[in-house]
């Protein structure tokens, strides 16, 4: 009786395996053509289109807030009318700033368009909100000294370089170590604010101290090379074209973040640039230790950048060229802040 059921076992295993087998292929052929869910799908068209990890982030928490604002319903039921709904929700109880609301209009009007392939009537735009025309707040030579006196360390490296160069926030953290010409004097900025690159000054008395930055810097990523890592993330396709690149000296990241961390999109285990938000707090805390009653941020730095260069005489589409504006017009805003009128015109008065 023994030898019957080893028997009958023997010859129903190859059965159980082939069915196992078949099971497995169904589940996986169903997850494969099973869709994907739609803060996904959403992720996957804004990748497809490079946008920024920072503006995926902001989009994907817009489609969440207008997705919960009206009781979690999929946006495929919704239109125009809850869309400008949502938008009058955001301007009247929660009183947004306008380039907030333009912003969430702006995440909706992706999501119809790129993924739910929805056009949408050309009366939604009618609610998007006239921005607000503010003048920058900006620094005298003086205050800007006074402020990078009361920072220290990498942070007050990167400050002088939002100042000195005209940097933007996010442009300076991203800096790698080949966009650094110590003999041309420049700054290559690259895939900067509309993916556009521009060339910008190195100031004099930063070359010396970015040199023994660099330095101690390179001796961080022999020490990570020694442990196995190493690598940076590259843009676009560049990791696949040259393997080997994102262990070069030349892509290493100028400002590195002191400890390992994991990509959030391709999970993997390298480090990082500094987190911008750790400037914008020690600028933050030098601005009420100096005693300043302006309201100075890092942008700040980058609007006195132009202002001064204007104060100095310079070419005004020159200093377009270094900020990386489209449009004269959007340098010309500097001129007000001079009051002397985009044309050095002065008062009777004066």
């Amino acid at each position: 009786m023994r030898h019957l059921l080893e028997h009958d076992a023997q010859s129903i295993r190859p059965f159980l395996l082939n069915t196992n087998n078949v099971l497995e292929a169904q589940m996986t052929n169903l997850e494969a053509s099973s869709p994907k869910k739609l803060l996904d799908q959403l992720r996957d068209a804004l990748r497809v289109k490079h946008y920024s990890y920072r503006t995926e982030q902001a989009y994907v928490e817009w489609v969440k807030r207008f997705i919960f604002f009206h009781d979690k319903r999929h946006p495929s039921l919704l239109a125009e009318n809850e869309i400008a709904e949502f938008l009058t929700h955001l301007a009247v109880q929660a009183q947004v700033a306008a380039n907030t609301q333009s912003q969430a209009l702006s995440a909706l009007l992706f999501l119809y368009r790129n993924v739910l392939s929805k056009e949408l009537n050309q009366r939604i735009d009618l609610v998007r909100a006239k921005p607000s025309q503010h003048l920058p707040v900006v620094l005298t030579p003086a205050e800007a000294r006074t402020l990078l006196h009361h920072l220290s360390g990498d942070h007050k490296l990167m400050a002088q370089l939002l100042y000195g160069s005209g940097l933007r926030l996010m442009e300076c953290v991203r800096l790698r170590v080949k966009d650094l010409d110590f003999e041309q004097r420049q700054i290559i900025v690259r895939d900067g604010k509309g993916q556009k690159d521009r060339v910008t000054m190195l100031p004099d008395q930063l070359r010396e101290p970015l040199q023994l930055h660099l330095l101690q810097v390179k001796r961080l990523h022999q020490e990570d090379l020694e442990l196995g890592h190493g690598e940076v993330h590259l843009p676009f396709a560049l990791e696949r074209k040259y393997p080997n690149a994102n262990r070069e000296w030349g892509w290493q990241w100028v400002f590195p973040a002191r400890s390992l961390s994991t990509d959030p999109r391709s999970s993997a285990i390298r480090r990082h640039h500094l987190d911008p938000s750790g400037l914008q707090k020690a600028v933050k805390a030098a601005v009420r230790a100096a005693g300043l009653t302006k309201p100075a941020s890092c942008h700040t730095f980058r609007h006195s950048f132009a202002t001064h260069l204007l104060e100095n005489g310079y070419d005004i589409r020159t200093v377009q060229e270094l900020l990386g504006h489209a449009d004269v017009k959007t340098t010309m805003i500097y001129t007000h802040v001079l009051n002397r009128g985009p044309f050095a015109v002065r008062s009777p008065l004066d």
